[in-house]
């Protein structure tokens, strides 16, 4: 599969046109939200494009991408909102808009199923496979031709995806739970960024 990979430093370009459905991802230093830096930011329009941002850390200052992120007329379609969400509020200060996350619908949508991961839905819904090898490696320096491979193969399969899973929703008449589920991501960003990072619901 031959992808259209594009590196951008510290901001997307002015004028570039991604279109209203995108999707995104993030790679962190780790999972600690206060101790580990947002590295990098990828972005898909689903035509087996990437377009990834290495972010200046000393001032995060990136107003395309920012202005993006909060464009309410822009549809961003993440795999595990959760964390990016997080990252992005703490380290760019902005609020995403428009949200969808392929893995709480796959939890709604795929109850014949207890695997959720993208390299799984990935295969089910595409038939492609992809590595998680470089999951956990350093974002943070100079970039490998396998590590752009990696961050372009996490995004260019979400719009597919997103667009199966969606038709699961609608057919088994979960849609409304699903919309109504992924509201509450915002208020679960925000629990997280105070620290209360267990389940608030449990007994």
């Amino acid at each position: 599969m031959k992808l259209d990979i594009k590196l951008h430093n510290e901001d997307l370009p002015d004028q570039l046109e991604l279109g209203d459905n995108i999707a995104v991802d993030c790679e962190f230093m780790g999972l600690n939200v206060e101790r580990d830096a947002l590295c990098l930011v990828q972005i898909s329009t689903g035509n087996q494009d990437a377009h990834i941002v290495k972010l200046n850390r000393e001032t995060y200052n990136a107003p395309n991408l920012k202005k993006l992120l909060n464009n309410k007329e822009v549809k961003k379609i993440f795999h595990y909102a959760r964390a990016d969400l997080l990252f992005i509020k703490r380290y760019l200060g902005v609020k995403v808009e428009n949200v969808d996350c392929t893995k709480i619908m796959s939890k709604i949508a795929r109850s014949y199923s207890d695997k959720h991961g993208l390299k799984d839905l990935v295969k089910e819904f595409t038939g492609n496979e992809i590595s998680k090898n470089l999951q956990s490696s350093d974002f943070g320096g100079e970039l490998s031709e396998k590590q752009l491979q990696y961050c372009a193969k996490d995004v260019i399969f979400l719009n597919q995806i997103y667009i199966k899973l969606k038709k699961i929703l609608i057919r088994e008449k979960r849609n409304d739970l699903y919309e109504n589920s992924i509201k509450f991501i915002y208020s679960r960003v925000d629990l997280d960024l105070a620290s209360f990072n267990s389940d608030i619901w449990s007994h």
